[in-house]
């Protein structure tokens, strides 16, 4: 930070970034040159073959080449270890080095060519060993060639070449002129374009069609707004959120939590409330888990899954039922896996969809008797549609009858609710369903996506399905305004396991984020390849984080800490029934629109904190009560993404509902005045 700049254009990769790419090519290259040593000294007195000198020059210069090769590399990595992340001065000779070691690119191209012609002459007669040793060191001098025009590409950013707004009569520039204004128009619109070409090229294998495209627009769009003010590079991110981890789990600790040290107990009725929502929500993500499919299924029982699938066994194929009314690739196995986990007889099913596209997931439609109801189940992200559904996050107006106050969703949510809504209505799926069970109440339930798209799916059917009701697992962080989320309270529930990272991810928090990497990277005084080391170390073997200072100011360091105590009042003020997130944010954000929260009230299941390795001991969890603005920020952890995973929270919902907890921990106990529990 900044990015390097060598050759006339940026590049995505700052200098101090060529430690650990040039250590490891140091090592190869050393080691390689000690075997061509010691292959010369080996067969010095054999290399005059027919073709006289040519073999013990060519063995010579290549020595001497490489011994170069290895000399400039370790100045490199030298100098690219000094400094910090922000402090550039130390390294300002990193881009003259660079163009001494293309320079050595050539000499190294034309003496592999000669290499393999020496190597494919049969007629010089020297020993077949010799041979062979040296048609490896060609081998070896090809395959170094081929990574570096790999990692050339990898690195090279097509928004690099600089851009300069052309000089004034008076000889300055007017960095406030409308030339300068459509100056940087002109760079966003091709930033936008540039990732929206990313994102086509990503998802070549995707029909396009007006959504799609449109999709893309939107997206790339959004991303070059994100990334567009800044000259951060990926390591400079991967250090920042190292040392962000360090820092908030430093603060974390040092905090007396009273939901930690349950100093707040929960009367007897709030937390028999918790433990049936409970419960239920471990009944419910069965279904939420069902609908992914046989891939899931595969994944969560890796040895047995085909088993116990009849599409894995051909001989079990002739007893497979036939599928219910519905379609989509692969109908039979994923209708096997849905009746495992489920537990549900074939003829439970109304309806199976597996019909995906952008704007369109798949759900299935069940009769479960168990707890008396007609559950709608809608599949989370599993495919690129998925995703670019997921990434369509701007904001849309969804008006509620009753609901006073800004509505709006996240747009490509609240699209793919539309559309099950409309099958739901429009084909008649709920009215044939409710036909055979009419005594029945309605459940809508998902994971991940699936959550988001079921929540908003419950508000729409909510008028003409005043008992409904909702589960929600992991739900997507941007997702409602805060009206239509006060509103979903009286029937949806959430639920966040310890430190999912999608709960947290909304844009205001992510540009949240992007100004705290700032921030922290701006104020540490260590270089990245000791940040990245001790971050690696600390992740993999937990233990203390003050062990690893950052010698951060303390200026810095109080500011750090500022969000986290808020979210501490805010945890312990049972006074507000929802929070606000708005001060939090931040507050020059490119981002439009209002806030957008969880949806319904909020089950958080913790963690407890645990000693030494994270990897190598017992977890155990508990459940407490949450308010939406607890996750207005995201929290950095090696688990941020595997406590997102369907499997791990099924097995923690059973876990908690076999076990009895004496004491149940809350930082907002359910009052009279909250609705009736779900």
């Amino acid at each position: 930070m900044p990015a390097l700049v060598a050759f006339g254009r940026r590049w995505s990769l700052a200098g101090d970034d060529l430690v650990f790419p040039g250590a490891f090519e140091l090592l190869l290259r050393v080691v390689w040159w000690i075997g061509i040593l010691v292959l010369y000294l080996t067969y010095r007195g054999q290399l005059d073959c027919k073709h006289g000198r040519i073999l013990p020059s060519y063995i010579l210069v290549l020595i001497v080449l490489l011994a170069a090769i290895i000399i400039i590399l370790f100045v490199i990595v030298c100098v690219s270890m000094q400094g910090t992340i922000t402090n550039l001065r130390p390294r300002r000779h990193i881009p003259v080095l660079i163009y001494v070691r293309t320079a050595l690119y050539i000499p190294e191209l034309g003496w592999a060519i000669m290499g393999a012609v020496l190597i494919n002459d049969e007629t010089q007669g020297c020993p077949a060993t010799l041979i062979t040793t040296i048609s490896i060191a060609v081998i070896a001098s090809w395959i170094f060639l081929l990574f570096t025009v790999i990692a050339v590409l990898v690195v090279f950013d097509p928004l690099g070449k600089p851009k300069r707004p052309g000089p004034l009569p008076g000889g300055g520039r007017d960095l406030e002129s409308s030339e300068s204004g459509q100056l940087l128009y002109t760079a966003r619109s091709l930033a936008a374009r540039v990732w929206e070409y990313r994102l086509k090229l990503l998802c070549c294998c995707i029909a396009r069609d007006a959504d799609t495209q449109t999709a893309f627009t939107h997206i790339g769009q959004l991303f070059s707004t994100f990334f567009m003010d800044t000259d951060l590079v990926a390591g400079d991110i991967a250090a920042g959120l190292s040392l962000l981890h360090l820092e908030q789990d430093t603060i974390e600790q040092s905090r007396e939590l009273d939901d930690e040290a349950c100093l707040d107990p929960q009367p007897a009725a709030a937390a028999e409330e918790l433990d049936g929502d409970l419960e239920t929500a471990a009944h419910y993500m069965r279904f939420a888990a069902a609908v992914y499919g046989w891939p899931l299924y595969i994944f969560s029982h890796p040895l047995t899954g085909l088993c116990k699938l009849n599409c894995g066994c051909w001989c079990c194929r002739s007893q497979a039922p036939d599928p219910p009314e519905g379609g989509g690739d692969c109908l039979e196995c994923n209708f096997s896996s849905m009746l495992q986990t489920t537990g549900l007889q074939h003829r439970d099913f109304i309806h199976v969809s597996l019909h995906n596209k952008i704007y369109e997931i798949p759900f299935f439609v069940a009769l479960d008797h168990k707890m008396e109801a007609v559950v709608v189940a809608v599949r989370g992200t599993l495919s690129l549609e998925d995703a670019l559904t997921d990434l369509c996050a701007n904001c849309e107006t969804l008006n509620i009858r009753g609901v006073t106050g800004e509505c709006v969703a996240h747009t490509g949510i609240l699209q793919a609710a539309t559309y099950i809504y409309k099958k739901l209505m429009n084909d008649g799926i709920l009215s044939q369903a409710f036909a055979v069970v009419p005594e029945y109440r309605l459940v809508v339930t998902g994971h991940s996506l699936g959550a988001g798209a079921a929540s908003i799916l419950a508000i729409l059917l909510h008028s003409s399905f005043p008992q409904l009701r909702c589960y929600a697992f992991s739900p997507p962080g941007g997702l409602l305004s805060e009206a239509l989320a006060e509103f979903s309270r009286g029937f949806i529930l959430s639920i966040v396991l310890g430190k999912d990272l999608i709960p947290r991810l909304s844009l205001r928090n992510a540009q949240d984020l992007k100004n705290k990497i700032l921030r922290i990277v701006a104020h540490c005084n260590r270089p990245k390849y000791q940040i990245l080391l001790r971050g690696c170390w600390y992740e993999v073997c937990g233990g203390n984080p003050n062990r690893f200072p950052t010698e951060l100011e303390e200026e810095h360091r109080a500011q750090l800490a500022q969000p986290l105590l808020a979210e501490q009042s805010l945890r312990v003020d049972r006074s507000g029934s929802h929070g606000s997130i708005s001060d939090s944010s931040p507050p020059h954000s490119p981002f439009k629109g209002p806030p957008l929260f969880l949806p319904g009230r909020i089950i958080h299941i913790v963690e407890e904190r645990r000693d030494g390795c994270p990897y190598f001991s017992q977890v155990k969890y508990h459940a407490v009560w949450r308010e939406a603005s607890t996750f207005s920020s995201i929290l950095i952890s090696p688990k941020m993404i595997t406590d997102h995973m369907p499997d791990l929270l099924l097995k923690v919902l059973q876990q908690l509902c076999r076990e009895t907890p004496s004491i149940l921990c809350s930082s907002h106990s359910p009052s009279a005045t909250d609705p009736l529990p779900v």
